[in-house]
């Protein structure tokens, strides 16, 4: 009777040992076994989405940001991996929204400058630019020196703010800002502005849609160029400046720049 108790009981620990031993088996195969629905990494993107064909939201088609820069994070975060997840933010709130850990990055036609050097770190170039004076045809308006006098808009925290007023210390012209690109636009239709200080992809969409406006180019000592901003020390600028570099060797970019930045007139 004793050795059949004996036998059960050995019996009832040898299954309890094997259902363990099943058990943290399995435990070990999935943690180390790669599923195919794991989620990827997500980086959080500001941008200012009020500068077409870079960033906007077409409203007669949804609510969804869409642009030359948002396709060109996605291909980035196909490249490496990542999931991209756009924040809309007023531009001059876009550094200050770095600096306080509330992004990964910034994509939204930004331009390096010294001043924003010393509390961001950039990416490689990818796509350089030139500025332009946008005035109304009946303006009169015809170079820079014809700005004497006159009003003219920029968007607040822009490099076209910095070349305003830098213009402004030799031709006796008034300098206003605006949060967002439209609103500078608004202003120049309504007569308000004189002229404005945009860049030429910004600027050629505008005037290709409006038979009333035209432009010149603002001649300036360095070539702009648009670039991906970090928080300094990121460890994301290698990286995209590598994916930034093969896509511009695999002619991606010069894709999106036919797919952005030809413009129909309507």
């Amino acid at each position: 009777m004793k050795n059949k108790l004996l036998l059960v009981i050995l019996a009832m620990i040898i299954a309890i040992l094997a259902a363990c031993g099943t058990k943290e088996d399995t435990a070990k195969d999935s943690g180390n076994a790669s599923s195919p629905s794991e989620e990827k990494q997500v980086l959080k993107m500001g941008t200012s989405a009020d500068y077409p064909p870079f960033e906007y939201v077409d409203t007669a088609k949804g609510e969804e940001i869409i642009g030359f820069d948002i396709d060109l994070a996605n291909l980035i975060g196909e490249k490496l991996g990542y999931e991209i997840e756009v924040e809309n933010i007023d531009f001059n709130g876009l550094i200050p929204a770095i600096q306080a850990g509330k992004l990964d990055f910034v994509l939204s036609g930004m331009t390096p400058t010294e001043e924003r050097d010393k509390v961001v770190d950039f990416s490689v170039p990818y796509n350089e630019t030139v500025q332009m004076v946008v005035t109304k045809k009946d303006s009169g308006i015809k170079s820079v020196e014809d700005l004497a006098g006159k009003t003219v808009g920029v968007q607040i925290s822009s490099i076209q703010e910095e070349l305003a007023n830098e213009v402004a210390q030799t031709v006796d012209m008034k300098v206003e800002s605006r949060n967002l690109i439209p609103e500078v636009i608004q202003e120049l239709m309504t007569k308000r502005f004189d002229g404005a200080i945009i860049e030429d992809i910004v600027a050629e969409n505008y005037v290709k849609r409006n038979d009333d406006l035209t432009f010149f180019p603002v001649v300036v000592d360095e070539i702009d160029y648009k670039a991906a901003v970090f928080p300094e020390g990121s460890e994301l600028k290698e990286k995209f400046d590598n994916a930034i570099n093969e896509l511009i060797e695999e002619g991606k970019i010069d894709e999106l720049r036919e797919k952005w930045f030809v413009v129909e007139a309507e």
